[in-house]
């Protein structure tokens, strides 16, 4: 396809709904490419980074507990149950979250809740209302788009009695952003066309595919970009004597940049500013500016750069970002600092001190990092300033050749991490500020990754984080990575959890998308994997067929990492003792391209024989056409009740005052009438009770298969259950009126027998009967009239 590179690359927040290549649900398996390997879409838990954050309406001290992947563990909400909140603060705004996942701490209860998502903590967003939910389970799982997601707010409306306030996990998905730029750093293609190698998608078959040339086989395979690094005068890195052939030289180089246009890829250029290879430990400047006084020098790099940068323009090739320097952590045209640096490599460089370190360079001075003495102190500073200055030519350049042809082209800085505590930040914030002091200032801030020199995985997500952070207006992009598919037996590189393998391979390619992606405030810009067919390479020699290449099936996470549908592929339900297993027909999936969601069905495997024979979890699984479902089912003995300060049973004489705590009346014979006085609560099951109950300011009242003879009035409490057959709470027979005034939290009402009128006004929750209609022998009036 063809990327809108320049929007990409622009500062925007914009979400694309363009359809990914892989649907979300089962692991789709590479096919007729080289290996096994099992690919899904990229999905990663937000609140499960270091950077995310909740913050709660009371019970702050397990807040914590939320987010901690651990849905044994709870934040528990304090004081009255009515009102409370957790929200989790994803530490910027994402544009591509589309799953949430809340699991509360109670297996036996019934939760109402609303979720909600938010950009500024201010205006929200109804993502899904649960407030009329009265079916008991863990949680739910709900899809939503809503770009710029910054916050997610859960709000607990309703519990049934006895339910313990809180959220064990809340989870909230992201997923890979089709404006997230893949694609490579392909430099060496000049020597595979000038060595003939051929390379296609499947050259075994009688239609071979995408092929010969490599970059056909990558575009075939969703690489959308092509950097190429350009070296002054392309020399040995041992002798220093310049090459009989100038591979990603200017000339070659400009001639590969056609090839790429042609192609409608994204096109990169990365100044070595250098004849060999420039990185960390060795940046040699260009013989042919290694003499020349320091201002001659910054003269040099900035015509240079606007010569090439115009003829790429004039030959229609117009890059789209340019990098100046290349992995210049240490800085970059070395020169007479060296000696007070350390720095041997290249050889050439190191053997011809009297040209190349005969003035003054760009080289940092990190060993005087930090120092007290002020003679160090001072030629640390110098030794960034000539480095800044250096930088700031060759930006001002790409700037000014940039304006005078009416183009936008941005510009990047490109360095590695480093394991250094510190040292990574220290750069960014002295190379930042120095260069806008200059006049000058980039784009994109880049940086390398190779987990055997720049650390685990969650080593570089935690800098590149910490480096986004400290600088958010500016893009962030993996510049380089790459993993090996195969050698050391299988055994991962240093630092890395991944084998050797294709799978490996594909695996840690993966994980390097994601961490670009899961930036927040989708700074990262994107992934170029270095040298795809030739370093740790993602193809192989076709046996049997001379300079013939054919891709690893691990190619095809470049195509396979986005997600075009997303599912709800987790239920949440709850079943007592020897009760059916009641699951729904469907459920629902979101489509990316345009954000709608819609149920589907699900196939359910059989409920195991005997399965709720006893309490516990059951696993049951299903399967949609988008993917497969997952239901959890909680077994319990009884659903979620109120805790017993006092029990009574048998007869009991006179009228009874409850006036604290929780009274329980367990199949009791009351001969005079009940009242529940301000904050007491009670829960009657099985009993007979002459004479009615009142309650007025109460907690909670429930009443499960009783018979009153009288009156019952319930005031301004907390919370009513007076029947609930859907959570065994039996119907109730009442000789009497029923009137039912102020209750704040959960109401239901529901399979009764009243005979005498049902009046129900000023609830905040409106009563429910949950299917199970009253017999009223009198009026209906108020909320109750449709009960």
């Amino acid at each position: 396809m063809t990327h809108p590179i320049r929007r990409i690359l622009g500062i925007t927040t914009a979400i694309s709904l363009a359809c990914g290549a892989a649907v979300f649900g089962p692991a789709l398996p590479a096919s007729a490419l080289y290996g096994d390997v099992q690919i899904k879409p990229i999905e990663s838990n937000i609140s499960a980074k270091s950077w995310a954050s909740v913050k709660v309406s009371s019970g702050a001290s397990t807040a914590d507990l939320a987010i901690d992947q651990d849905d044994q563990t709870a934040w528990i909400a304090e004081g009255t149950p009515s009102s409370q909140w957790l929200t989790l603060d994803l530490g910027g705004a994402y544009d591509n979250v589309r799953k949430v996942g809340v699991v509360f701490p109670d297996p036996g209860a019934v939760y109402q809740y609303v979720i909600e998502s938010s950009a500024n903590g201010a205006g929200w967003h109804v993502i899904a209302d649960h407030s009329a939910n009265h079916r008991p389970g863990r949680g739910s799982i709900d899809l939503f788009t809503q770009p710029g997601t910054r916050y997610v707010r859960v709000r607990i409306t309703g519990t049934s009695p006895g339910a313990t306030v809180g959220i064990s996990e809340l989870s909230v998905y992201n997923y890979l952003r089709e404006e997230l730029v893949l694609g490579s750093d392909a430099s060496w293609v000049d020597n595979d066309v000038a060595e003939g190698r051929n390379y296609w998608v499947n050259p075994l078959e009688a239609d071979r595919g995408a092929g010969p040339h490599l970059l056909d086989v990558l575009k075939d395979r969703g690489f959308e970009y092509t950097r190429l690094r350009i070296f002054n005068e392309p020399r040995s890195e041992g002798t220093g004597d310049l090459l009989a052939t100038p591979y990603q030289g200017p000339e070659r180089s400009a001639e590969v940049a056609k090839w790429v246009k042609a192609r409608n890829m994204g096109l990169g250029v990365d100044f070595h500013y250098a004849d060999s290879w420039a990185d960390p430990s060795k940046q040699p400047k260009p013989r042919a500016w290694a003499q020349l006084e320091f201002g001659d020098l910054t003269k040099a790099v900035y015509d240079y750069t606007y010569a090439y940068i115009e003829r790429l323009i004039e030959q229609g090739t117009t890059p789209d970002k340019v990098a100046v320097g290349n992995e210049i952590a240490n800085g970059f045209m070395f020169g007479s600092e060296a000696a007070l640096a350390g720095v041997t490599n290249p050889a050439y460089f190191r053997n011809e001190p009297e040209i190349y370190q005969s003035q003054p360079g760009g080289g940092l001075l990190w060993n005087y990092w930090r120092s007290t003495d002020p003679d160090q102190q001072r030629l640390y500073d110098e030794a960034w300033d000539r480095f800044a200055t250096l930088s700031a030519a060759g930006i001002r350049a790409v700037r000014d050749v940039s304006a005078a042809h009416g183009k936008d082209i941005k510009v990047e800085t490109h360095i590695v991490t480093s394991g250094v505590e510190g040292k990574t930040l220290e750069f960014w914030n002295q190379y930042l500020t120095r260069i806008k002091a200059k006049g000058a200032d980039t784009d994109v801030i880049a940086h390398s990754y190779y987990p055997q020199w720049h650390g685990s995985p969650e080593y570089y997500e935690s800098i590149i984080n910490a480096v986004a952070a400290a600088h958010p207006k500016y893009k962030i992009e993996v510049a380089e990575t790459s993993y090996p598919a195969s050698g050391g037996g299988g055994t991962p590189l240093p630092n890395s959890p991944y084998p050797r393998t294709v799978q490996g391979q594909a695996d840690a390619l993966q994980r390097v998308f994601q961490i670009a992606n899961d930036i927040p405030n989708n700074q990262g810009l994107g992934v170029l994997a270095w040298e795809p067919a030739r370093w740790e390479s993602l193809f192989r020699a076709v046996p049997g067929m001379t300079r013939t290449y054919e891709p690893n099936a691990s190619i095809d996470v470049f195509t396979k990492s986005h997600a075009s549908h997303v599912v709800e592929d987790t239920v949440y339900s709850a079943a007592l003792v020897g009760d059916e297993i009641a699951l729904p027909d469907s459920v629902r999936v979101l489509t990316m391209a345009d954000g709608s969601a819609k149920p589907v069905p699900v196939v359910w495997d059989a409920v195991p024989d005997g399965g709720t024979g006893a309490a516990g979890r059951l696993t049951i699984r299903g399967s949609t056409t988008f993917g497969s479902v997952t239901a959890v089912v909680d077994v319990v003995d009884a659903y979620a009740g109120l805790h017993c300060d006092r029990t009574i049973t048998g007869q009991y004489s006179g009228q009874l005052k409850v006036t604290g705590g929780v009274t329980c009346l367990d199949g009791a014979r009351m001969s005079g009438p009940v009242s529940v006085q301000a904050g007491a609560s009670l829960q009657v099951n099985d009993a007979v009770i002459s004479g009615g109950v009142n309650a007025e300011g109460a907690g909670t009242v429930v009443v499960c298969g009783t018979q009153i003879f009288g009156p019952v009035s319930v005031s301004g409490i907390s919370s009513l259950t007076f029947g609930n057959p859907r959570l065994g709470c039996a119907r109730n027979t009442i000789i009497g009126r029923l009137a039912v005034t102020g209750t704040q939290w959960w109401n239901v009402i529901a399979g009764n027998a009243i005979n005498g009128p049902l009046s129900c006004s000023s609830n905040a929750v409106p009563p429910v009967n949950n299917g199970f209609t009253n017999a009223v022998t009198g009026p209906k009036s108020g909320q109750c009239s449709t009960l």
